[in-house]
């Protein structure tokens, strides 16, 4: 390993210290999971993108969702709050939790995370003739940062 390749090693292992409040000890144990190493060597994949789910579909809904509202999320799965509706349903923020989990372990396996076959989640929410209140139906996008 050259000099370079260890002064790279340890800027990196002082941004995971720093960045999660990990200990040395914490540190040594993220630092000793391989695939914490390939998922760090991916990291940059991530940087780029913005996660956006649209409104597609929307019905009854208390928060007042509409079609065309957009929620933006980074590519590590932060919600985006200040390009987002001013209220969120946290039912819907829950629909979104397994997109976004998906949309990250498919850019980490280097596949367009637009290629998924199923892009589209819904409210749990019932609907009003299922004796709930409302439905909403989101689809999501996944964009470079400077598109969203």
């Amino acid at each position: 390993m050259t000099k370079s390749d260890k002064r790279e090693i340890e800027i990196k292992r002082k941004a995971i210290k720093r960045h999660f409040g990990y200990s040395e000890n914490d540190l040594d144990l993220f630092w000793e999971n391989p695939r914490n190493q390939d998922v760090l060597s991916k990291a940059e994949i991530l940087r780029n993108k913005t996660i956006i789910l649209e409104i597609i579909d929307s019905h009854g809904c208390t928060s007042k969702h509409r079609e065309g509202d957009k929620f933006y999320f980074d590519g590590a799965g932060n919600l985006l709050t200040d390009q987002c509706p001013k209220k969120i349903c946290f039912l819907a923020l829950n629909a979104a939790t397994p997109m976004i989990y998906t949309v990250s372990e498919l850019l980490y396996a280097g596949v367009d995370p637009n290629e998924m076959r199923f892009r589209r989640a819904g409210c749990p929410d019932v609907g009003l003739n299922c004796g709930g209140w409302g439905k909403v139906v989101m689809e999501l996008t996944v964009v470079d940062e400077q598109e969203a």
